[in-house]
């Protein structure tokens, strides 16, 4: 008998959506990674793919039924999961006995490369050696084309037989990359005995990865399928600066939608948000000396174009201020020695007490932690705190966030920033771990300045600047003596926050910092 699978709706990034349509009928034969149905939630439609290849034999599921992640929508008889339901050919009484084969049987089947995004690209990095155990979606390779870098994922599990590529060979859609003893694929049929016997249906075949239907993944965070990429392709575009709305980080077709609508309207209004901006004067430097050209990295490719837009729609203030964090940095001191006398492996850094501060701060004054909504005439206020870190990277800044902060210690923070720095410096965060702030800090403290301007991330409307502690006199109503001052500057949109109300907040983070007591009440 075949075996019999349940396909579940994965992920979906909603709570449920509606189905607008049922992409397959009972008896289709379907391929692992075909989309299988249209959902739409709030904010898109989207299509799901399968997880399972086969034949579909039941359809739990209706035009207009609102579902949820884990409902089960199809019974399937995957493939290649058992010998086929036909009766077998007979067998002469002289023709001598075939040992069956075991059902761990293993085939050997090519794994090439997936529709990437490009007509060519360079390979950088083989990430696997002949011998080597790899799993499915285990990334083995790593190429780079004219926009971007990206990790190329196993279709499937295996062994890896033979490698047929080298690092610095160009490669396009369907060059063949491995050779993998893929695991659990169904065994060859035996050989028919020669005699006249009944035709039977013929054992499918082991299921070989089909290339116009693989994910590629773009830096261990940008997922789209090939039909999503070829729209991307047809108006030019960087999948890497367009948000993803589908389950698991995955680039819809109706992302890439919106945004050429943004794109358009921007257009129309002579810029973005109607400011017109003329274009760079074009100088030949050569001529005034030795000049070197260098490509800017691939993050500063996309924060760019990401930064000019937010300082030229968004009516920035910046409020400075200094904080006392004398106590609190005494305070961070005793706590550091404790640490390592019981060997916890942590060390608290001044940039936790900002994140609390800032948190709580958030929690005060509702209209910070909020986002104006696309047409401009309504307020998102948000019921959650997390607080994005600029990271420094080798290839520019970076935004990873940290979730759900008024409920985590220091020590949970501290290791968490530690975590998601190294993922950052490594190049290993994803779309996730970027996603979903309430307010940024950006901290120079540790290289030096005593202020600076920061750009609000939108679509958050404030953003926190930390520079760098020093000693310096105060009045204390008696003398002057040495206190430990950090400068703070608040950058914040004009639109929804007004200058008492960014007063009002760059003090109350002020008092957290100055009086640690304050964050517990």
């Amino acid at each position: 008998m075949s075996e019999l699978k349940e396909f579940l709706l994965p992920d979906i990034g909603a709570d449920a959506a509606d189905i607008t349509e049922i992409l397959v009928s009972v008896g289709d034969t379907i391929a692992e990674d075909q989309d299988v149905l249209t959902i739409e939630g709030d904010k898109a439609a989207m299509d799901v793919p399968s997880s399972v290849a086969g034949v579909v034999k039941e359809i739990k599921v209706n035009v207009g039924d609102s579902v949820a992640e884990g409902q089960l929508i199809f019974i399937i008889e995957a493939a290649g999961s058992a010998a086929a339901e036909a009766p077998a050919a007979p067998v002469a009484e002289a023709a001598p006995a075939v040992e069956a084969a075991p059902a761990t049987a293993t085939a050997v089947k090519e794994v090439c490369v997936p529709d990437i995004g490009g007509d060519e690209v360079e390979v950088t990095d083989i990430l696997v050696a002949v011998g080597d155990t790899i799993a499915e979606d285990q990334d083995i390779i790593t190429v780079e084309g004219d926009k971007a870098s990206m990790d190329v994922p196993a279709p499937f599990a295996g062994v890896v037989k033979e490698i047929k590529i080298a690092t610095g060979d160009k490669v396009s859609e369907g060059t063949l990359i491995l050779i993998v003893e893929a695991e659990g694929a169904a065994p060859a049929a035996p050989a028919a005995p020669a005699i006249e016997a009944p035709k039977a249906a013929a054992p499918a075949p082991a299921p070989v990865a089909a290339p116009a239907k693989a994910e590629v993944v773009v830096n261990g965070s940008i997922k789209a399928s090939p039909s999503v990429r070829r729209i991307a392709r047809e108006f030019d575009l960087d999948l890497n600066v367009i948000a993803a709305t589908g389950p698991k980080g995955r680039t819809t077709k109706e992302d890439v939608q919106k945004f050429v609508k943004a794109q358009l309207q921007m257009a129309k209004s002579g810029g973005a948000g109607g400011l017109a901006v003329a274009a760079s004067p074009k100088v030949d430097f050569a001529k005034f000396g030795e000049v070197e050209v260098k490509e800017l990295s691939r993050i500063q490719k996309i924060s760019g174009p990401a930064l000019h837009r937010n300082w030229v729609t968004i009516p920035h203030v910046t409020q400075f201020d200094e904080a006392d964090i004398t106590e609190l940095e005494a305070f961070r001191k005793e706590q550091n020695a404790i640490a390592a006398k019981q060997d916890l492996g942590v060390k608290i850094s001044p940039l936790v007490f900002m994140i609390k501060a800032v948190a709580k701060a958030l929690e005060q004054y509702p209209n910070f932690n909020s986002s104006l909504s696309e047409d401009g005439q309504s307020l998102i206020l948000k019921k959650y705190f997390n607080v994005g870190i600029a990271v420094d990277t080798p290839n520019g800044l970076v935004v990873p966030v940290v979730k759900d902060v008024l409920n985590k210690g220091i020590f949970d923070i501290c290791r968490e920033i530690a975590e998601i720095s190294k993922k950052a410096r490594a190049g290993k965060l994803t779309a996730k771990d970027m996603q979903g702030g309430s307010m940024t800090i950006s901290s120079l403290g540790g290289i030096g300045g005593t202020q600076f301007t920061p750009i609000v991330n939108a679509p958050e409307v404030a953003i926190l600047g930390v520079s760098k502690s020093a000693m310096k006199p105060q009045w204390n109503g008696k003398e002057f003596e040495p206190r430990l001052m950090v400068p703070l500057a608040l950058s914040y949109d004009h639109r929804v926050i007004d200058g008492a109300d960014g007063a009002r907040f760059i003090t109350a983070i002020n008092n957290y910092l100055s009086d640690l007591r304050t964050l517990i009440l």
